[in-house]
């Protein structure tokens, strides 16, 4: 799943426009997951490209290119979250309906979006420390060891903490965590 980009022999320019090509809606996903807002995401994640682009040459390959763009997502995601400016500006999050459905059985569908936008709304609503988690493992599938090493702790911290996430979850759903119908 980690891949190694090269960046000896190729431009500034062109290392940044890979990663934008290769994790683009990567990033943007990830950083919806801490704002929750589609416009506020798309923002962020032009601001973290621009941030990679001028610190590109502190980049030392201790870890993958991919790896240090994450810690540079997840980093400048949490610091948004905590600016003056999100406590104090209330951004107004329009949702617009874009999807046509066309085909299939109309109410399955329906009903199919909106328990996908009830499981959603649940990851969103955890803590940021469990949703990073769910979301790197179930929407990324990373393994427990990469999420370890993209979110610098410990492989046992992450475990702990994707079973919390997990039980929480569940509880959420009204089911037992104990049951073994855990997802």
């Amino acid at each position: 799943m980690e891949e190694t980009m090269q960046v000896s022999g190729l431009s500034r320019d062109q290392v940044i426009e890979e990663l934008m090509t290769d994790y683009g809606q990567e990033v943007l996903q990830l950083v919806y997951t801490y704002v929750h807002d589609a416009a506020l995401a798309e923002d962020l994640t032009q601001e973290i490209f621009i941030k990679c682009y001028k610190a590109l040459s502190s980049y030392q390959g201790k870890s993958s290119l991919k790896t240090w763009l994450w810690r540079i997502a997840i980093n400048h995601s949490k610091d948004y979250i905590k600016s003056w400016y999100k406590k104090n500006v209330d951004v107004i999050e329009t949702n617009v309906l874009a999807e046509t459905l066309e085909t299939g059985d109309l109410l399955e569908q329906v009903v199919q979006h909106s328990e996908d936008d009830a499981l959603i709304d649940l990851v969103m609503a955890l803590p940021v420390k469990y949703r990073e988690l769910i979301y790197f493992y179930y929407f990324e599938e990373y393994s427990i060891q990469e999420i370890a090493s993209i979110l610098s702790l410990n492989k046992n911290t992450v475990k702990t903490r994707l079973r919390k996430a997990r039980a929480l979850l569940q509880k959420a759903l009204g089911g037992n965590p104990f049951d073994g119908n855990t997802f």
